[in-house]
């Protein structure tokens, strides 16, 4: 059955059927020999190229391409399909999903995947093949003893899948554009800092009703804490070194949120 993509596409036609329309409309009338809905999927032995190769083999797809393929036998007087290809083989994955039109089986979809060298020590690839077959089609493989023809036809759909490297390349790509944005503001030191302090004097941070001294030295973002300790807690030295002291109570030291929050807008203040 000739093809001729380029004189029945028009502009913007994009082939997407479904699994139920490539069995129906396409793959039951190849096998009846009567004409197809747009003939633009070519007749061509697929296990006799590698993936790679089919591409041009059609004049249609982007991609995924289709294919009418013949199957062989395996085996003289067997049903098992050969998958063998030119440097690699076809290796079924999962189970056959079957095709319904209304209530009705109306074939088979298998899912392929291609190993290049020989079994059992093939190396997976990319490339993925669905391959559709008539519901009856297994009755009629069986009556054709003595030839190595499996059966009339199958539909292929065959498409390399994207890796994880073209997409770790993409996400690379995206981060680089951010970054080389002449949009982006790169706001310097000392503007941080105005920042920071003007934030500090007009939402001062929320504090606990007490805290103990120790926590008090922790918080670096409470800014000049020094000025609080030198001005309002000139007493502790002198009462932790006084002679009558049995210990130190720097843990048992407390302060007001309110006493705490006064003294460090008069020390922001004095600058």
């Amino acid at each position: 059955m000739e093809t001729n993509s380029q004189s029945t596409l028009p502009p913007g036609f994009r082939f997407h059927p479904t699994d139920e329309e490539l069995i129906v409309y396409y793959l039951r009338n190849q096998t009846m020999s009567k004409p197809c809905p747009v003939s633009i999927i070519p007749e061509v032995d697929i296990y006799k190229f590698d993936p790679w190769q089919l591409p041009e083999k059609t004049e249609f797809g982007e991609n995924e391409w289709y294919f009418f393929s013949p199957r062989e036998r395996k085996y003289p007087n067997g049903v098992r399909p050969n998958r063998a290809a030119v440097s690699g083989y076809w290796k079924a994955t999962g189970t056959d999903k079957a095709i319904h039109s209304g209530s009705s089986n109306v074939g088979v979809k298998k899912a392929l995947v291609f190993y290049k060298g020989r079994p059992p020590k093939g190396i997976k690839t990319d490339w993925i093949m669905h391959e559709y077959r008539l519901h009856d089609s297994r009755k009629a493989s069986t009556k054709r003893n003595g030839s190595m023809r499996l059966d009339e036809w199958v539909l292929c759909r065959i498409y390399k899948k994207r890796g994880a490297t073209k997409l770790l390349d993409e996400k690379e790509s995206f981060i680089d554009e951010i970054l080389n944005d002449e949009t982006t503001v790169v706001v310097n030191e000392p503007e941080r800092r105005n920042e920071e302090e003007m934030m500090m004097m007009t939402s001062p941070t929320k504090l606990p009703r007490t805290c103990s001294l120790a926590h008090l030295l922790e918080m670096d973002y409470m800014g000049p804490i020094s000025h609080i300790l030198t001005d309002n807690f000139t007493q502790f030295d002198q009462l932790h070194h006084h002679p009558d002291s049995e210990s130190s109570w720097l843990g048992d030291l407390q302060f007001s949120q309110d006493e705490i929050l006064n003294h460090h807008r008069q020390a922001m203040f004095k600058f």
